[in-house]
Protein backbone atom coordinates (compact mmCIF):
# COMPACT_ATOMS: atom_id res chain seq x y z
CA UNK A 1 0.00 0.00 0.00
CA UNK A 2 1.31 3.56 -0.79
CA UNK A 3 1.54 6.05 2.09
CA UNK A 4 0.42 9.54 0.98
CA UNK A 5 2.70 12.11 0.51
CA UNK A 6 2.81 14.69 3.47
CA UNK A 7 1.18 18.55 2.79
CA UNK A 8 4.75 20.02 3.05
CA UNK A 9 6.55 17.76 1.14
CA UNK A 10 4.14 18.19 -1.76
CA UNK A 11 4.48 21.44 -1.71
CA UNK A 12 8.48 21.28 -1.81
CA UNK A 13 7.98 19.03 -4.70
CA UNK A 14 5.36 20.70 -6.56
CA UNK A 15 7.48 23.81 -6.28
CA UNK A 16 10.67 21.95 -7.17
CA UNK A 17 8.97 20.29 -10.37
CA UNK A 18 7.63 23.53 -11.80
CA UNK A 19 11.22 25.55 -11.36
CA UNK A 20 12.76 22.52 -13.27
CA UNK A 21 10.53 22.45 -16.45
CA UNK A 22 10.87 26.21 -16.49
CA UNK A 23 14.69 26.02 -15.95
CA UNK A 24 14.73 23.39 -18.59
CA UNK A 25 12.73 24.76 -21.40
CA UNK A 26 9.94 22.21 -21.31
CA UNK A 27 6.98 23.24 -23.70
CA UNK A 28 8.35 26.89 -23.22
CA UNK A 29 10.83 27.66 -26.08
CA UNK A 30 14.02 27.08 -27.43
CA UNK A 31 16.93 26.28 -25.05
CA UNK A 32 20.81 27.60 -24.79
CA UNK A 33 23.22 24.69 -25.58
CA UNK A 34 25.45 25.80 -22.40
CA UNK A 35 23.39 24.49 -19.97
CA UNK A 36 20.22 23.56 -20.52
CA UNK A 37 17.60 26.56 -19.62
CA UNK A 38 16.15 29.11 -21.65
CA UNK A 39 18.07 30.98 -24.23
CA UNK A 40 17.22 34.55 -22.50
CA UNK A 41 19.12 33.77 -19.79
CA UNK A 42 22.35 32.57 -21.48
CA UNK A 43 24.92 34.88 -20.14
CA UNK A 44 25.73 36.06 -24.02
CA UNK A 45 22.75 37.25 -24.30
CA UNK A 46 22.92 39.03 -20.91
CA UNK A 47 26.22 41.10 -21.77
CA UNK A 48 24.35 44.14 -23.06
CA UNK A 49 23.40 44.55 -19.55
CA UNK A 50 26.94 44.95 -17.41
CA UNK A 51 26.62 48.58 -17.35
CA UNK A 52 23.21 48.19 -15.88
CA UNK A 53 23.92 45.76 -13.81
CA UNK A 54 26.88 47.54 -12.40
CA UNK A 55 24.84 50.54 -11.53
CA UNK A 56 22.96 48.90 -9.58
CA UNK A 57 25.12 46.72 -7.65
CA UNK A 58 26.50 50.24 -6.24
CA UNK A 59 23.43 50.77 -3.71
CA UNK A 60 25.10 48.35 -1.79
CA UNK A 61 27.65 50.58 -0.71
CA UNK A 62 26.74 53.56 1.92
CA UNK A 63 28.21 57.11 2.48
CA UNK A 64 30.27 59.39 0.01
CA UNK A 65 30.83 58.53 -3.54
CA UNK A 66 31.17 54.49 -3.59
CA UNK A 67 33.41 52.56 -6.07
CA UNK A 68 30.57 50.15 -7.25
CA UNK A 69 33.06 47.43 -8.10
CA UNK A 70 34.35 47.12 -4.55
CA UNK A 71 31.15 47.61 -3.53
CA UNK A 72 30.17 44.51 -5.14
CA UNK A 73 33.33 42.46 -3.32
CA UNK A 74 33.30 40.45 -0.23
CA UNK A 75 36.91 40.28 0.53
CA UNK A 76 37.92 36.52 1.04
CA UNK A 77 40.11 34.97 2.87
CA UNK A 78 39.27 31.56 4.57
CA UNK A 79 42.63 29.56 4.28
CA UNK A 80 42.88 27.53 7.02
CA UNK A 81 46.27 28.57 8.05
CA UNK A 82 44.94 32.40 7.90
CA UNK A 83 47.34 34.39 10.78
CA UNK A 84 46.03 37.32 12.58
CA UNK A 85 48.36 39.57 11.23
CA UNK A 86 46.82 38.26 7.39
CA UNK A 87 43.32 39.06 8.96
CA UNK A 88 44.57 42.62 9.76
CA UNK A 89 45.72 43.48 6.66
CA UNK A 90 42.46 41.94 5.03
CA UNK A 91 40.88 44.05 7.15
CA UNK A 92 43.09 47.08 6.52
CA UNK A 93 42.42 47.01 2.69
CA UNK A 94 38.63 46.28 3.00
CA UNK A 95 38.73 49.39 4.86
CA UNK A 96 40.77 51.64 2.48
CA UNK A 97 38.87 49.72 -0.84
CA UNK A 98 35.33 49.96 0.80
CA UNK A 99 34.52 46.53 -0.18
CA UNK A 100 30.98 45.04 0.99
CA UNK A 101 32.56 43.08 3.40
CA UNK A 102 35.43 41.26 4.86
CA UNK A 103 34.61 37.62 4.34
CA UNK A 104 36.19 35.48 7.22
CA UNK A 105 36.46 32.22 9.21
CA UNK A 106 34.35 31.84 12.59
CA UNK A 107 37.23 32.42 14.95
CA UNK A 108 38.22 35.54 13.20
CA UNK A 109 34.35 37.40 13.13
CA UNK A 110 35.41 39.14 16.32
CA UNK A 111 38.33 40.69 15.57
CA UNK A 112 37.37 41.67 12.21
CA UNK A 113 34.03 43.46 13.37
CA UNK A 114 36.88 45.60 16.01
CA UNK A 115 39.07 46.64 12.66
CA UNK A 116 36.31 47.84 10.84
CA UNK A 117 33.75 49.67 13.45
CA UNK A 118 32.72 52.81 11.58
CA UNK A 119 34.90 51.99 8.42
CA UNK A 120 31.00 50.91 6.65
CA UNK A 121 32.51 47.37 6.02
CA UNK A 122 30.27 44.73 6.89
CA UNK A 123 31.78 41.50 8.41
CA UNK A 124 31.12 38.42 6.35
CA UNK A 125 31.28 34.62 8.19
CA UNK A 126 30.57 31.03 7.04
CA UNK A 127 28.94 28.57 8.87
CA UNK A 128 28.80 24.58 7.81
CA UNK A 129 31.68 25.28 5.85
CA UNK A 130 32.88 23.86 3.63
CA UNK A 131 31.03 20.53 3.63
CA UNK A 132 27.77 21.57 4.78
CA UNK A 133 27.76 17.98 6.46
CA UNK A 134 26.82 19.33 9.88
CA UNK A 135 23.05 18.85 11.39
CA UNK A 136 20.70 22.24 11.42
CA UNK A 137 21.12 22.67 15.29
CA UNK A 138 25.02 23.27 15.09
CA UNK A 139 23.90 25.44 11.87
CA UNK A 140 21.83 27.37 13.77
CA UNK A 141 24.13 27.94 16.75
CA UNK A 142 27.47 29.09 14.58
CA UNK A 143 25.34 31.69 12.88
CA UNK A 144 23.70 33.01 16.56
CA UNK A 145 27.49 33.08 17.38
CA UNK A 146 28.71 34.80 14.58
CA UNK A 147 26.09 36.98 14.84
CA UNK A 148 26.99 37.76 18.53
CA UNK A 149 30.67 38.17 17.65
CA UNK A 150 30.08 41.16 15.02
CA UNK A 151 28.95 38.75 11.50
CA UNK A 152 26.52 41.27 9.56
CA UNK A 153 26.26 38.76 6.69
CA UNK A 154 26.54 34.73 6.71
CA UNK A 155 27.12 32.62 4.28
CA UNK A 156 26.42 28.91 5.09
CA UNK A 157 26.78 25.53 2.89
CA UNK A 158 23.80 23.68 2.17
CA UNK A 159 23.72 19.85 3.26
CA UNK A 160 24.65 18.32 -0.05
CA UNK A 161 24.55 15.22 0.59
CA UNK A 162 20.87 15.02 1.58
CA UNK A 163 20.20 16.91 -1.72
CA UNK A 164 21.41 14.95 -3.44
CA UNK A 165 19.45 12.09 -1.63
CA UNK A 166 16.35 13.61 -2.60
CA UNK A 167 15.51 14.81 0.84
CA UNK A 168 14.46 18.12 -0.13
CA UNK A 169 12.74 19.11 3.52
CA UNK A 170 15.81 18.33 5.58
CA UNK A 171 17.62 20.87 3.50
CA UNK A 172 14.90 23.25 3.73
CA UNK A 173 15.21 22.80 7.46
CA UNK A 174 19.18 23.46 7.17
CA UNK A 175 18.53 26.37 5.34
CA UNK A 176 15.69 27.85 7.81
CA UNK A 177 18.10 27.08 10.45
CA UNK A 178 20.34 29.45 9.34
CA UNK A 179 17.88 32.18 7.97
CA UNK A 180 15.80 32.42 11.13
CA UNK A 181 18.28 33.91 13.27
CA UNK A 182 19.55 36.05 10.79
CA UNK A 183 16.14 37.62 9.73
CA UNK A 184 15.66 38.05 13.81
CA UNK A 185 18.89 40.19 13.98
CA UNK A 186 18.66 41.89 10.57
CA UNK A 187 22.00 39.98 9.25
CA UNK A 188 21.59 38.93 5.50
CA UNK A 189 22.05 34.88 4.67
CA UNK A 190 23.78 33.49 1.94
CA UNK A 191 22.79 30.00 1.09
CA UNK A 192 26.52 28.27 -0.59
CA UNK A 193 24.99 24.99 -3.03
CA UNK A 194 28.18 24.30 -3.83
CA UNK A 195 27.39 24.02 -7.50
CA UNK A 196 30.07 22.22 -9.33
CA UNK A 197 28.48 19.32 -7.33
CA UNK A 198 24.83 19.04 -8.64
CA UNK A 199 23.16 18.57 -11.98
CA UNK A 200 21.46 21.44 -13.38
CA UNK A 201 18.07 20.24 -11.91
CA UNK A 202 19.97 19.58 -8.52
CA UNK A 203 20.61 23.64 -8.75
CA UNK A 204 17.53 24.30 -9.47
CA UNK A 205 16.14 22.67 -6.19
CA UNK A 206 18.83 24.56 -4.30
CA UNK A 207 18.08 27.47 -4.96
CA UNK A 208 14.38 27.21 -5.15
CA UNK A 209 14.55 25.95 -1.21
CA UNK A 210 16.85 28.89 -0.41
CA UNK A 211 13.90 31.29 -1.57
CA UNK A 212 11.61 29.64 0.02
CA UNK A 213 13.24 29.41 2.92
CA UNK A 214 13.79 33.24 2.68
CA UNK A 215 17.39 33.53 2.27
CA UNK A 216 18.95 36.80 0.89
CA UNK A 217 21.16 35.48 -1.80
CA UNK A 218 22.25 32.01 -3.48
CA UNK A 219 25.91 31.57 -3.61
CA UNK A 220 27.85 29.52 -6.19
CA UNK A 221 30.68 27.70 -4.21
CA UNK A 222 32.48 27.58 -1.30
CA UNK A 223 36.23 28.09 -3.28
CA UNK A 224 37.11 24.25 -2.02
CA UNK A 225 35.11 22.22 -3.82
CA UNK A 226 36.17 20.54 -7.18
CA UNK A 227 35.14 24.32 -9.05
CA UNK A 228 34.03 27.53 -8.63
CA UNK A 229 31.79 30.36 -10.46
CA UNK A 230 31.20 29.49 -13.56
CA UNK A 231 29.06 32.08 -15.75
CA UNK A 232 26.51 29.60 -16.74
CA UNK A 233 25.41 28.61 -12.92
CA UNK A 234 25.57 32.55 -12.11
CA UNK A 235 22.71 32.52 -15.13
CA UNK A 236 20.84 29.68 -14.14
CA UNK A 237 20.61 30.88 -10.57
CA UNK A 238 19.70 34.18 -11.29
CA UNK A 239 16.80 32.80 -13.73
CA UNK A 240 15.39 30.50 -10.68
CA UNK A 241 15.72 32.84 -8.12
CA UNK A 242 14.14 36.40 -10.26
CA UNK A 243 15.46 39.58 -9.10
CA UNK A 244 14.26 39.70 -5.58
CA UNK A 245 17.11 37.49 -4.38
CA UNK A 246 21.02 38.63 -4.82
CA UNK A 247 23.39 35.73 -6.23
CA UNK A 248 26.87 35.47 -5.07
CA UNK A 249 29.25 34.51 -7.34
CA UNK A 250 32.62 33.00 -5.76
CA UNK A 251 35.66 30.93 -6.16
CA UNK A 252 38.23 31.37 -9.21
CA UNK A 253 37.09 34.83 -9.74
CA UNK A 254 40.55 36.19 -9.97
CA UNK A 255 40.16 39.48 -12.06
CA UNK A 256 38.28 42.63 -13.47
CA UNK A 257 37.08 40.71 -16.78
CA UNK A 258 35.65 37.40 -14.49
CA UNK A 259 34.11 40.42 -12.33
CA UNK A 260 32.81 41.77 -15.04
CA UNK A 261 31.30 38.31 -16.93
CA UNK A 262 29.62 37.42 -13.59
CA UNK A 263 28.29 40.81 -13.00
CA UNK A 264 26.86 40.15 -17.21
CA UNK A 265 25.31 36.37 -16.18
CA UNK A 266 23.72 38.14 -13.41
CA UNK A 267 25.61 38.32 -10.38
CA UNK A 268 25.43 40.59 -7.67
CA UNK A 269 27.84 40.28 -5.17
CA UNK A 270 31.26 38.75 -6.09
CA UNK A 271 33.07 36.71 -3.85
CA UNK A 272 37.35 36.73 -4.30
CA UNK A 273 40.51 36.77 -2.24
CA UNK A 274 42.04 39.06 -5.11
CA UNK A 275 39.84 42.10 -4.44
CA UNK A 276 42.38 44.85 -4.33
CA UNK A 277 43.72 43.43 -7.46
CA UNK A 278 40.43 43.51 -9.06
CA UNK A 279 39.53 47.07 -7.87
CA UNK A 280 43.14 48.00 -9.13
CA UNK A 281 42.33 46.55 -12.82
CA UNK A 282 38.90 48.68 -12.53
CA UNK A 283 40.51 51.60 -12.03
CA UNK A 284 43.34 51.72 -14.53
CA UNK A 285 45.58 50.82 -12.51
CA UNK A 286 47.32 47.99 -14.27
CA UNK A 287 50.58 48.39 -13.36
CA UNK A 288 50.00 48.83 -9.52
CA UNK A 289 51.64 45.83 -7.49
CA UNK A 290 48.96 43.78 -6.68
CA UNK A 291 48.77 40.43 -4.52
CA UNK A 292 47.79 36.84 -6.14
CA UNK A 293 44.91 35.28 -5.22
CA UNK A 294 45.76 32.23 -2.79
CA UNK A 295 44.93 29.04 -3.97
CA UNK A 296 40.94 27.83 -2.91
CA UNK A 297 38.82 30.63 -3.39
Amino acid sequence: MTRPIAPDIQRLIDIVTEEVLAATGQDAGPQCACHAVLVECCPDRLRGVLDAGATRLGLHATGGAPDPVAAMIDHTLLKPDATREAIEALCAEAAECRFATVCVNPTWVALAAARLRGSGVGVCSVVGFPLGATTPDVKHYETRRAIFDGATEIDMVINVGALKSGDLRLVERDIEAVVGPCRDAGVASKVIIEAAYLTDDEKVSACTLAKAAGADFVKTSTGFGPGGATVADVALMRRVVGAEMGVKAAGGVRDYEGLKAMVAAGASRVGASAGVKIVRQARGEVHAPAPAAPAGY
